[in-house]
């Protein structure tokens, strides 16, 4: 069972459109509705897996009801933590080339009571359950300071439990002194956490080994279109797969870590089922995360002769 962390969750609309022409009217061709946040989409993903799940998050107002009565949809346990705040709501804008515009909405401020409060919620669903990970993802929302993954991540390992880790910036620098077991950064999340732009795959291998030494246990990479990286104590390993034609990558690095937890959370078995989900979501409408029969696992490919050399498509300066 994985439980799931989402500090600041959204109810998001995406609109497909055929083209994004500023100050004009245009006609959506699609349109879905999605709970929304990085931990939302985790256990989304696990869901779609046949696997069950816990999404623990903070829910207020309209928007907050009508995420949980989604969750609830998919098959999806909720924990919610009320809040006073209303729950934000965001706006995807998908191209057909796969060039997606997000407008994101900042969320409620959360107050002291309503932090600790999340705390113990996660503390509570931990105990009462065989949980294999606790996953902590995305931005934090006002009121909560750059240190409470790391509260998270510290009390998490004193009862015992492993705990994956997709956040950024003083977040995740912060998270690391409490050594987390699996981080899991997109390209530019890695550049910023080492201070410097990554050219090469191999800048990117650097980059994940430094974030080792600062006390990540393993860290899974995503380096969008050229693939993915797994860097832990036993080596490095690459992974990419064949994608006929990209849709959407909204949730695609959410649906990467939960394969990688799927699979395991450790080795390059758990890197291939990562590359799977990855590849697979980015070939769906909107936010929609796969299930077993949108996977190819004969698409991907994973070797631990890391392609140091090779120029990322999209280098982060």
């Amino acid at each position: 069972m994985i439980l799931t962390v989402t500090p600041n969750p959204s109810l998001d609309r995406t609109y497909e459109v055929p083209s994004l022409d500023r100050g004009e009217v245009i006609r959506a061709t699609g349109e879905r509705m999605d709970p929304g946040g990085k931990g939302v989409n985790v256990s989304r993903a696990v869901a779609a897996a046949g696997q069950r799940t816990i999404a623990v998050l903070p829910l207020g107002g309209a928007p907050g009801a009508l995420v949980a009565e989604l969750l609830h949809a998919q098959g999806i346990e909720v924990a919610p933590v009320p809040v006073t705040g209303a729950t934000r709501s965001n706006i995807s804008v998908a191209e057909p080339d796969g060039t997606l515009t997000k407008i994101n909405a900042p969320g409620p401020e959360l107050t002291a009571a309503e932090a600790e409060l999340l705390l113990e919620t996660v503390r509570q669903q931990y105990r009462s359950g065989d949980t294999d990970w606790i996953t902590c993802c995305g931005s934090l929302p006002r009121g909560l300071g750059p240190s409470w993954y790391a509260d998270l991540v510290a009390r998490a390992h004193a009862a015992g439990a492993r705990i994956a880790l997709d956040t950024s910036g003083p977040a995740l620098l912060a998270a690391l002194r409490e050594r987390p077991d699996v981080v899991k950064p997109n390209a530019e999340e890695l550049a910023e956490a080492v201070g410097r732009p990554l050219v090469t795959v191999g800048d990117a291998v650097k980059a994940a080994e430094e974030l080792r030494e600062m006390g990540a246990d393993a860290v899974l990479a995503s380096l969008g279109a050229d693939g993915q990286l797994l860097v832990d104590g036993a080596g490095a390993w690459f992974g990419s797969a064949r994608v006929d034609a990209v849709r959407s990558n909204v949730g695609a690095g959410d649906s990467s870590l939960a394969g990688f937890l799927i699979a395991g959370g450790r080795g390059p078995e758990a890197l291939a089922s990562a590359v799977a989900h990855g590849a697979a979501a980015v070939q769906l409408p909107g936010s929609v995360m796969p299930g077993p029969a949108d996977l190819d696992p004969s698409a991907v490919t994973v070797t631990s002769e890391v392609p140091a050399d090779r120029v990322l498509t999209e280098p982060v300066s």
